[in-house]
């Protein structure tokens, strides 16, 4: 489905990737882990157009999208659910997840409601609340249940378990599980190794914008290397 060949990318004269690799396939959960700093969050937004690749190939597909602008990419089937989440705070839940679907067809919209109402149940009960009243795992679940509106085949999610609770965070993973059994294709960006690993079919790790190890998720979940890079002292 996706396709990263030898991305460079740049910020001003700082190599932030350095002819990084990777595929995702149709159905699967992919994980990328690493430090911070690595270089991880500028991968998924290369993918989406901002920054654009300086050298290198992204095929989503079968479609070279390299070049193509961030709003022809999300119409093309891809959302990203952005670290720091970023909602609309002054906007209501409803009113948030309207603007996520507004690349989707009009007559989906209430179908689509629901289904992010039915994975989030607290968000039925704060729609008509404004975003920046939620708490940090709310509006991680509306930033999801937002790129969830725009029908997407592809789903990009930087960071969904950073800062929030140890059972939200259950719960937000338990939610990826499930739009995956769907059908949803999922590329993970996660510090969280452990349970980014224990549901992903595959997975990759990243340093210094490079790719450097990729495997299975049991397979690096084992490796002797990645428990005591990232799992070490508990999960």
């Amino acid at each position: 489905m996706l396709r990263v060949s030898g991305v460079h990318t740049f910020y001003g004269n700082i190599e932030a990737l350095r002819g990084v690799d990777v595929e995702v396939n149709a159905g699967e959960i992919v994980t990328l882990i690493g430090a911070n700093g690595a270089g991880k969050s500028t991968l998924l937004m290369t993918i989406c157009g901002s920054p654009r690749a300086s050298y290198g190939s992204i095929v989503f597909e079968g479609r070279d999208i390299t070049r193509m602008v961030t709003y022809d990419i999300v119409r093309l089937g891809i959302a990203q659910s952005p670290e720091g989440r970023r909602i609309f705070p002054r906007l209501t839940v409803l009113e948030n997840l309207q603007l996520g679907a507004t690349t989707a067809p009009a007559e989906k919209y209430e179908e689509d409601v629901e289904r992010v109402f039915t994975l989030f149940p607290i968000l039925r009960q704060r729609s008509h609340q404004r975003g920046g009243t939620l708490s940090g795992g709310e509006q991680q679940m509306l930033a999801i249940g937002r790129a969830l509106m725009s029908r997407p085949r592809l789903l990009l999610l930087d960071e969904p378990s950073l800062g929030l609770a140890p059972m939200i965070v259950k719960e937000v993973f338990r939610v990826i599980r499930e739009i995956n059994s769907e059908g949803m294709t999922v590329f993970l960006v996660e510090q969280n190794a452990y349970h980014a690993l224990r549901i992903a079919h595959r997975g990759y790790v990243m340093a210094n914008g490079r790719i450097v190890m990729s495997g299975t998720g049991s397979e690096l979940l084992a490796n002797k290397e990645i428990r005591a890079a990232y799992l070490e002292g508990g999960h």
